[in-house]
Formats: structure tokens, C-alpha cells, sequence
């Protein structure tokens, strides 16, 4: 089964959204685009205000061809803002930190994991952690593990 289709809310982190416009990479392109096309119509798909930045960050400066301020603005509106749920309080932070402490994540990627443990999420969507591993409630999912 498919985390995205498990019951429940899952996060997906800034990496899936940038391989949706990796042409070097199709086999996570398609898998990124299934992610967030699922996303967007279950309404369980989740980000945070801090995947909003990175992405924008990346696709601005970053991809073979940078977006352009209004194409960005569009896939912005589109795409992550319907999914944006979480913006950090000062609670935030100081939980985030304790995170940290128990996991010796980077502290932008206990960010991510904090979001997710907010918002309720059974899973974080992303290959940048440890795979299978669960944190307070929260399973991280590399959806391209089994992808070469």
C-alpha cells in the first residue's frame, strides 16, 4: 500500500517537490508528481511555510532552467499554498529543539519532523532522512527507495 493513500495526514518534504520538474531523474519525477497530484485531491497531503521557501529558493536560483518570478508565483498559488498548513510558533521552535536533541537531526530537517508531529501526520514524505525510522508518531517514507 501506498503511504499516500493510508488514512490519516502525511508531510511531503521540499524534495518532492523539486524532483516534479527533474526531467534527469523521471522514474522521483513521476513519483513526486503522483505524490502531490494525491495531495492536492485528498486534501491530506501537508507542508509547512518553511517547504514553501525551499522550494521557491531552488526553483528560482537552482533548476537547470530557473523559474521565472510569475511562473513561481502561479505554481505557488496552485500548488503550495492549498497545501500549506503549519506556520511556526514560538512553541514551535522550542519543541523543534528537543527534537533535535532526541534524533541529532540537522536542525532545518527536525523543523520538517516537527511540522509533520503538529499537524497529526502518520508519515514525512522525503529521502532525506532515515527511512522507516518513527518519531513521535511521525514514519519517515523515502518513496523513491525502491527506485535505482
Amino acid at each position: 500500500m501506498n503511504v499516500a493513500d493510508k488514512p490519516g495526514m502525511h508531510f511531503l518534504d521540499t524534495n518532492i517537490f523539486v524532483y516534479t520538474f527533474d526531467g534527469t531523474a523521471p522514474a522521483k519525477q513521476e513519483i513526486a508528481r503522483a505524490l502531490i497530484q494525491n495531495a492536492l485531491r485528498t486534501q491530506r497531503g501537508v507542508i509547512s511555510s518553511q517547504i514553501v521557501q525551499e522550494f521557491l529558493n531552488v526553483a528560482l536560483r537552482k533548476f537547470a532552467r530557473p523559474m521565472t518570478t510569475s511562473d513561481a508565483r502561479q505554481y505557488m498559488s496552485a500548488v503550495l499554498l492549498p497545501l500549506c498548513q503549519h506556520y511556526p510558533s514560538l512553541a514551535f521552535y522550542d519543541l523543534a529543539l528537543l527534537i533535535k536533541e532526541e534524533t541529532g537531526y540537522s536542525f532545518y530537517d527536525t523543523l520538517v519532523v516537527t511540522a509533520a508531529i503538529e499537524l497529526g501526520c502518520h508519515a514525512l514524505i522525503t529521502e532525506d532522512m532515515e527511512g522507516g525510522r518513527t518519531i513521535r508518531g511521525v514514519t519517515i517514507v523515502n518513496p523513491f527507495a525502491d527506485v535505482s
